[in-house]
């Protein structure tokens, strides 16, 4: 999974695969998965995400991560 946020229009992204989405639902209030044509889940649009997640930091429990080289901004 890979996550960015886009501080312009402070939402959060999270994109699963790289299948296509072909439909977007708002399923809450900011909260929007990006579906692709089987109907599985493919990303994630997460509107006012600065209020909603602490953004300094990701902790993870318990999955299988590669390595990769981050990249860091300033928030």
């Amino acid at each position: 999974m890979k996550l960015h946020y886009y501080r312009e229009t402070d939402s959060l992204y999270g994109k699963r695969q790289s299948v296509p989405g072909v439909e977007t639902r708002e399923i809450a209030d900011g909260f929007n998965p990006d579906f692709d044509a089987k109907g599985w889940v493919v990303g994630v649009d997460i509107d006012y995400a600065s209020p909603r997640f602490d953004l300094s930091s990701i902790d993870t429990i318990s999955l299988p991560i590669r390595r990769q080289a981050a990249v860091y901004q300033d928030f």
